[in-house]
């Protein structure tokens, strides 16, 4: 197996063995905690431009199904990982981890110590880093794709069901997402994240959802008068990047946490019944407290470790968003029950307006 280096660009070097497709590539260098789940991570659009550090020692033990794919297509920049088993023991299993990274065309680096590697990133911060052949930083690899437009959808793709019909804005949305509205019997229309509230009224829907995606949601900052007429005009959810566009659409501000939020066990506080829920989450940015504007927003949850924003509600408006994923995949479904309330709030607006009728 061929050698290969992951090199900070803080000087760092590490030594390891080349996976999945052999090329240079350069990437924000994050770190994820998640004892499992491996499959979904590497193909969810939110780590586009990123390299995935796992911290759990062995990946690939149970390999690769046909069935956890959160997207057809990856767009990770690489892969980090310890110790990577070659020899999956599942009887759903189709193919080796390291196979799956050469199907999506992202290299990989075993033989890393992640123990060291992770606490070098809560020391310094993410940094950016490259997985290459030789021991030298290489020139001219760059990682400034606006990556929401690379992820999000080209064509308007609708998904047929007996409830409410919900526009799905995709920023890079997980398949996880789409399959827990169609579980609650949603119409799901699936549209590109440019998509104006005057298009959206076209498709006649009595909710949108807008989705996770990839960067920092300022990228985004020329569509937040959209999104704030989208939101007031019909029942919204904001998941991840989708709830901090609707909190900058409306005014406030976000910061890049030093090494962001990546796992299945991150722990948010549920502020109106005080229980404490167990969360999926992939964000490297956050809503500002101060920033939010507590006569329009009032906040439901926050993160139990750094006390973090986790989610907001509009005290008049049919609007609320979280920072983490209900649909878990990988992770706890302690919030799926976010899903059901949404689709309750539209079935029930859906009859307000009929009997109005």
């Amino acid at each position: 197996m061929e050698q290969g280096y992951l090199i900070l660009e803080t000087g760092e070097i590490f030594e390891g063995t080349l996976i999945g497709t052999k090329k240079d590539s350069v990437g924000e260098v994050v770190f994820n905690t998640s004892m499992t789940g491996y499959q979904e991570i590497i193909t969810d659009p939110s780590y586009a431009g990123q390299i995935i550090t796992f911290s759990y020692p062995m990946i690939g033990n149970y390999g690769i199904n046909q069935i956890d794919d959160e997207s057809t297509i990856s767009y990770l920049s690489g892969v980090i990982i310890g110790d990577v088993c070659e020899t999956p023991s599942h009887f759903q299993a189709v193919k080796s981890f390291s196979e799956k990274l050469k199907q999506l065309g992202v290299p990989g680096i075993a033989g890393i110590d992640t123990r060291f590697l992770v606490k070098t990133i809560r020391a310094t911060g993410t940094v950016k880093g490259v997985i290459c052949r030789e021991k030298v930083y290489p020139n001219g690899l760059k990682n400034d794709t606006f990556w929401v437009e690379k992820v999000s959808t080209k064509r308007i793709v609708n998904y047929k069901n007996n409830g409410p019909h919900v526009v799905l804005i995709d920023y890079g949305y997980k398949k996880s997402i789409l399959n827990a509205l169609m579980e609650e019997g949603c119409t799901v229309t699936v549209v590109p994240y440019n998509t104006t509230l005057q298009q959206i009224k076209a498709f006649r829907p009595d909710g949108v959802l807008l989705s996770n995606g990839p960067g920092d949601p300022m990228e985004l900052q020329p569509w937040f008068l959209e999104i704030k007429k989208i939101t007031q005009h019909y029942p919204t959810l904001g998941i991840c990047l989708g709830h901090q566009l609707i909190a900058l659409a409306y005014g406030a501000k976000t910061n890049k946490l030093a090494y962001g939020h990546r796992g299945a066990n991150h722990p948010v506080k549920e502020l109106q019944t005080g229980k404490v829920k167990i969360t999926s989450q992939n964000h490297s940015y956050v809503v500002v407290d101060e920033s939010i504007n507590k006569n329009v927003f009032q906040v439901t949850y926050r993160n139990v470790n750094d006390k973090s924003i986790e989610g907001i509600r509009h005290v008049s408006l049919p609007i609320q968003s979280v920072q983490f994923h209900p649909e878990a995949h990988a992770g706890p479904n302690d919030t799926v029950h976010i899903f059901k309330n949404f689709v309750q709030t539209l079935t029930a607006m859906g009859e307000i307006r009929y009997a109005a009728t």
